[in-house]
């Protein structure tokens, strides 16, 4: 899709069906997001959106749109493609989600990627190249890396599910048979966190990097968990953090971030909830759509960026 074609899709919004809203659950919310907060589409028109990250350098929210392969950035100044192809730079077909999917920084401020296609972790070097970080455990081709964050200490985490493959869980270029949660050392060396949750989707660590959470998105399991981490990279006992199994609204636990005060922001049912460091559910970002993901940024990294389906979304927090 050309430039000039996305901007003409995507840069004005349409009513919802309901308007998005934010739901309190907690009193402890309102230390969190102001009464009244509003939630508003920034843009629209995509296929599915995913992996949002806050660019410092450029003041721009890089997102991926997987069907379509390609990365985009959005600004006040409006909407470009940052990069395609994005996750897939093969030259046959490669089914409907080729593109890149989770998106972050490392302390260098080079972008991290998990692509879909190429199934890979790569990283998109200072002179606009990209280089694969990891692309097998054991000598077999990784599933389809879905999300990624990275440690202050250069090691990266990463989760494999089976969504990027084009017949998924029985797709015949299939070479793992588990969906596992990883650790990428400083050496390049792959070492797996996990092949117990059936879809692995959502990465993040807390504030002082000694938690690792994931979020499971298999239908009947919509839990986030938490490890330990110890001080060598190593993972302890896994822990079921959050159930959102008896949520009601569209779409399931997937991306999510962490705050500096503990909370966890996670996308599952209706839209975002917002979860204390106790595992309460304080509230909710209601979206009314399937949302993937969530991200930090604007000039203060208060501004909460949602990617929902077909859209990118905002609101503010305190």
């Amino acid at each position: 899709m050309k430039p000039s074609a996305l901007l003409s899709l995507a840069l004005v919004s349409t009513a919802f069906a309901q308007d998005p809203s934010i739901e309190k659950l907690d009193p402890a919310l309102d230390e969190l997001i102001a009464p009244g907060t509003k939630v508003e589409t920034l843009a629209q028109g995509f296929r599915w959106t995913e992996g949002p990250a806050w660019n410092k350098a450029t003041g721009e929210l890089l997102f991926s749109d997987i069907p379509n392969n390609v990365i985009n950035a959005w600004s006040e100044k409006g909407l470009r493609v940052f990069m395609k192809p994005a996750g897939y730079t093969g030259i046959s077909d490669y089914g409907k989600e080729a593109g890149s999917n989770g998106l972050t920084f490392d302390g260098k401020g080079r972008l991290v990627l998990a692509e879909h296609g190429d199934r890979r972790i790569a990283v998109l070097t200072e002179g606009g190249g990209k280089m694969t970080v990891a692309d097998r455990f054991e000598g077999k081709r990784l599933n389809s890396p879905n999300d990624v964050v990275v440690h202050s200490d250069g090691s990266i985490f990463f989760t494999d599910p089976v969504y990027g493959l084009p017949k998924g869980e029985k797709d015949p270029s299939r070479e793992i048979d588990f969906c596992g949660v990883y650790r990428i050392a400083t050496d390049g060396k792959v070492t797996a966190i996990s092949k117990e949750i059936e879809r692995p989707n959502g990465i993040a660590l807390s504030h002082d990097e000694k938690t690792l959470f994931v979020a499971n998105s298999h239908k009947g399991k919509f839990n986030i968990y938490s490890f330990p981490l110890n001080a060598d990279g190593t993972a302890g006992e896994m822990k079921v953090f959050f159930d959102a199994n008896k949520l009601e609204g569209k779409g399931s636990t997937d991306g999510l971030k962490t705050d500096d005060k503990g909370n966890v922001w996670s996308t599952g049912p209706g839209g975002l909830l917002i979860i204390s460091k106790e595992g309460k559910l304080l509230g909710r970002a209601l979206t009314y759509q399937p949302t993937a993901n969530v991200a930090f940024g604007g000039a203060d990294g208060k501004t909460v960026y949602l990617t929902a389906n077909d859209r990118i979304m905002r609101f503010q927090r305190k």
